[in-house]
């Protein structure tokens, strides 16, 4: 055995929701080998005392977009319209070195909150998979594609140049160590783009066996104007387009229409909703029990450090359950059991990943997110659920383990050289982005 965290409380997120308390877990070769309230016999390399703390399976973000980092609070107070402008102006400046950085300092942000496995949606795909592969984090990656393609224009997918930068990401990153990195197919979204490019994409995809990321349906705006376009919803145009008979995670899906939530309910389609990033940018929340209830797999996600102000996945846990509380006017509506749920099974499912993580089981991998409960918020604990989602910070958090291997503990981050990513943020990238320096990749 090579870990063993011992005396801890252990929060399985199992099919039972089983909470074992002074119990013991065991890590060998990246998986967990021993879950039981008494020591294994197999004598271990290195011990963890988990007195006080709790251990659960590591979170799961599906959707950030992690090379925003470096854009963090630029854009907070201003209008919609202006603030996107101002993101277009940077990200016009950006280029593969700022996008390196600017993804290691949101995944270690990630890693010191708890999270093991991110849904990325954004530019620079192969910079952000170098990231990941370096730190050690489980990541399923997108290009967001953007392109507007007119109607009249021929459409190669062999030849347009954001399809075969997919291709090159695929060839070199997707199922690399052991699955741990995937690349998915993705676009921006419905209004960024047109059936072109959504059928290149999806046909590749299946080929491929891809998943694949969008934003959807995030503001009436955007679904008025879908339906003063085309007579249809952003769900069912693109549904037209063959979207749905991938495995989907869309980000958002507050303003679906019931007959669309029905129809991503029967293709078991992933709604991620984002609480805090929607709440922060004056958006409509995403309606998480009528997605539920319509069939859909619900997981949560941060969005960008530029949109959410952090990625901390615990305020989102707490966010969601807030939210939808809130709208029902009850609050029993969403137990802290569903919300912990969103953020570990639901997440896994989304990521094609759930005979992999996102439970605490023997033969599951060695994900794990331990939180220490010694702190004066988390005392006294009557119900340990209830305290992982409502009184719990990401700052609480003590180790994160993926695969086995020890990524953060106790302010360290043995994977990444945060002195030189933040030397490489403050002496490179910020003076390309905010102060109209010239640089060079």
């Amino acid at each position: 055995m090579d870990t063993l965290i011992s005396n801890v409380t252990i929060v399985t997120m199992n099919e039972r929701m089983d909470v074992l308390f002074g119990a013991y877990l065991g890590v060998s070769e990246g998986k967990i080998a021993y879950i039981g309230t008494s020591a294994p016999e197999d004598k271990p390399q290195t011990i963890i005392d988990g007195t006080g703390m709790v251990l659960l399976p590591g979170l799961v973000n599906c959707h950030t977009h992690l090379a925003t980092t470096l854009m963090r609070s630029y854009c907070d107070d201003l209008p919609a319209t202006e603030a996107l402008e101002q993101q277009l102006q940077l990200e016009a400046k950006m280029d593969r070195r700022c996008a390196k950085a600017s993804a290691l300092l949101g995944i270690a942000e990630c890693l010191r909150f708890g999270v093991t496995s991110v849904s990325d949606l954004y530019y620079y795909p192969d910079a952000v998979a170098e990231a990941a592969a370096e730190s050690g984090i489980r990541a399923n990656i997108a290009l967001s594609s953007y392109r507007f393609i007119d109607q009249n224009e021929d459409f190669d997918f062999e030849t347009d140049e954001q399809c075969a930068e997919l291709r090159r990401v695929v060839e070199k990153w997707h199922g690399h160590d052991n699955d741990r990195i995937k690349i998915d197919a993705g676009i921006y979204a419905e209004y960024t783009s047109n059936h072109k490019l959504w059928e290149g994409l999806v046909g590749y995809a299946a080929e491929q066996n891809l998943g694949f990321q969008l934003h959807l349906a995030q503001t009436q705006n955007e679904v008025d104007s879908c339906l003063d376009r085309t007579g249809l919803g952003p769900a069912e145009l693109l549904s037209c387009h063959g979207l749905w008979n991938l495995p989907v995670t869309a980000a958002g899906c507050a303003c679906l229409s019931s007959e669309e939530q029905q129809l991503l309910g029967k293709k078991r389609a992933t709604a991620v909703a984002l609480p805090l990033e929607a709440a922060k940018n004056g958006s409509p929340a995403t309606p998480v029990l009528d997605c539920v209830k319509a069939g859909m797999n619900v997981a949560l996600g941060t969005g960008g450090a530029i949109e959410a102000g952090n990625l901390d996945m615990f305020e989102v846990i707490r966010g969601v359950a807030m939210v939808a509380r809130s709208a029902k006017g009850d609050p029993s509506a969403l137990p802290a059991a569903a919300a912990l749920m969103m953020a570990t099974v639901c997440g896994a499912r989304a990521q094609g990943r759930a005979e992999q993580i996102g439970m605490i089981k023997e033969g599951f991998s060695a994900d794990l997110c331990l939180v220490d409960f010694s702190a004066p918020h988390l005392m006294p604990c009557h119900n340990v659920l209830n305290a992982l989602c409502f009184s719990a910070k990401g700052g609480d958090v003590a180790m994160t383990m993926v695969g086995g291997k020890i990524l953060y503990q106790n302010g360290q981050f043995p994977t990444i050289d945060l002195k030189s990513v933040v030397e490489d943020i403050t002496g490179y990238a910020i003076g390309r982005l905010f102060h109209d320096e010239k640089g060079s990749n």
